[in-house]
């Protein structure tokens, strides 16, 4: 599994990400101590700004990390470069074969994502062995792919099991900064379903019902770029 992925939401002394009562978003408000921003959807590329049902962070072998966000109930899937945190950018967003909304379940090996339809009650595959053009395969109505197991590079051993899908909770959440003396409300993202940290840079992607907001630590950013020019020095 992508080391690289986590779903829980880390809590440190200089920030916390909390659930309670609603406010407006605000964008592009960075902490006191300026090692958070908080980027809204309207800070964003476009597609962005579009409500999101699921999504998934991907890092590919050649150093670069997408998020993948099913959108328009499953008609469409855009997808963003995000392994630079201060410059995502879109990298594809197109039409896809549309078989109702979809959640992304879990890897199957380095390049493909088991998937499910929630509608259809089915799963398939989301094929990610070229980043920029992600394919969904979908199973005939003999496979059984919940648990699906990677069978060398082309083949997949499943046995028989029912799946119950239980649809996500949306929650409104608050960035605290918590750097100073008094604890500062940062923003409140609204209606999120879905969130995802890439341990990597720090960067935490907030899918909420205004679109996606992203949450930056720059002293983290900073960590791994030395690391970056560090490993190409030697």
């Amino acid at each position: 599994m992508n080391n690289i992925l986590k779903s829980a939401i880390t809590v440190s002394m200089a920030a916390a990400l909390l659930v309670l009562p609603s406010v407006s978003a605000q964008a592009a408000t960075y902490s006191e101590s300026k090692d958070l921003v908080v980027m809204g959807p309207r800070d964003l590329p476009e597609a962005a700004q579009v409500h999101g049902n699921a999504f998934l962070l991907h890092a590919n072998g050649g150093g670069s990390t997408y998020l993948y966000i099913e959108q328009q109930q499953g008609a469409r899937l855009a997808v963003f470069d995000v392994t630079d945190p201060s410059r995502i950018k879109l990298a594809v967003s197109e039409q896809i074969p549309n078989q109702g909304p979809f959640d992304f379940v879990r890897p199957l090996g380095d390049n493909e994502e088991l998937i499910y339809f929630r509608d259809a009650q089915k799963a398939g595959v989301l094929d990610l062995s070229k980043a920029k053009k992600p394919v969904v395969r979908t199973a005939g109505a003999a496979a059984e792919l919940m648990t699906a197991e990677p069978l060398g590079e082309t083949g997949y051993l499943a046995t028989h099991v029912a799946y119950q899908y239980e649809p996500a909770v949306a929650r409104d959440f608050q960035v605290i900064d918590a750097s100073t003396a008094s604890p500062t409300l940062l923003a409140t993202v609204q209606g999120v379903k879905h969130r995802v940290t890439n341990d990597e840079t720090g960067t935490t992607f907030l899918l909420g019902s205004e679109g996606l907001t992203v949450v930056r630590r720059i002293s983290v950013e900073n960590e791994h770029q030395v690391e970056e020019l560090q490993m190409r020095g030697n």
